[in-house]
């Protein structure tokens, strides 16, 4: 049994009877890192939104360990492009919104955030504000509030592509940091991409979408050793391999 199952997913804007998406099947399976890549405006933010339970398909369905997923879960937790952090809340409060549907009492909750905090390396910023911060540092916040309640799927749309390349690859590498504890949730990935080089890196496997109506053009799974050498022959063979499917 796949850990996610995308099954036969299709969506239509009802408004406007434009189809978006066409009969999308994929899996993913326990501790893998799953990237979605296609052009520009193909509905890869749209599935992501469907996957968590934020919008509904027009057909089809998503199974997380067999069961439908049929609204927004506490097992499945989001990470947005535009970081949306509550700018009246201090990064401390922003990453206990995590774990606001969770009973458990407030200083234990408290404590839960302060680890994670520290963990993605924001010790000392706890009771700043997010117009106090950068870029990178918005999206580490983001990315505590979505890992603080232990989901099972972590779901990133575009997380670095707000981020200067430095910046980004510094969340890169924290990211997969986080998430070489097999032992700790979440247990798998799916993150959506524009960046080709940047999905080789961080992706056990990658579903390339068409245009609109969007189908999957390819499933391409990457065997690379990681920590995952960009310059080296096998990495650049890979993305070289993901354009010209892209571009196919």
């Amino acid at each position: 049994m796949a850990f996610l199952k995308v099954d036969k997913v299709s969506f239509t804007y009802q408004k406007s009877n434009i189809p978006v998406l066409n009969n999308i099947s994929f899996s993913c399976e326990k501790f893998e890192f799953l990237s979605l890549i296609g052009p520009s405006g193909c509905g890869k933010s749209t599935l992501l939104r469907i996957i968590a339970g934020l919008i509904d398909a027009s057909s089809g369905k998503m199974l997380l360990k067999g069961k439908n997923i049929d609204g927004p879960s506490k097992n499945i937790s989001f990470v947005f492009q535009d970081f949306a952090l509550l700018p009246w809340l201090s990064n401390l409060e922003n990453v206990k919104l995590g774990l606001a549907y969770i009973d458990m009492d407030d200083s234990k909750r408290e404590k839960i955030a302060l680890d994670m905090l520290n963990k993605l390396e924001l010790t000392g910023f706890e009771d700043a504000y997010p117009n106090l911060l950068s870029g990178g540092m918005k999206q580490r916040v983001g990315l505590a509030r979505a890992l603080v309640s232990n989901p099972e799927l972590l779901l990133m749309d575009e997380p670095f592509s707000s981020l200067d390349e430095l910046t980004a690859n510094s969340l890169r590498a924290t990211v997969l940091e986080v998430l070489k504890d097999k032992k700790k949730l979440p247990e798998s990935v799916v993150m959506v991409s524009h960046n080709i080089e940047e999905a080789v890196e961080m992706s056990d496997k990658i579903v390339i979408l068409s245009n609109k109506p969007t189908i999957v053009k390819h499933i391409v799974k990457v065997d690379l050793k990681r920590p995952r050498d960009k310059g080296s022959r096998d990495f650049r063979r890979t993305v070289d391999r993901i354009y010209s499917l892209f571009a196919d």
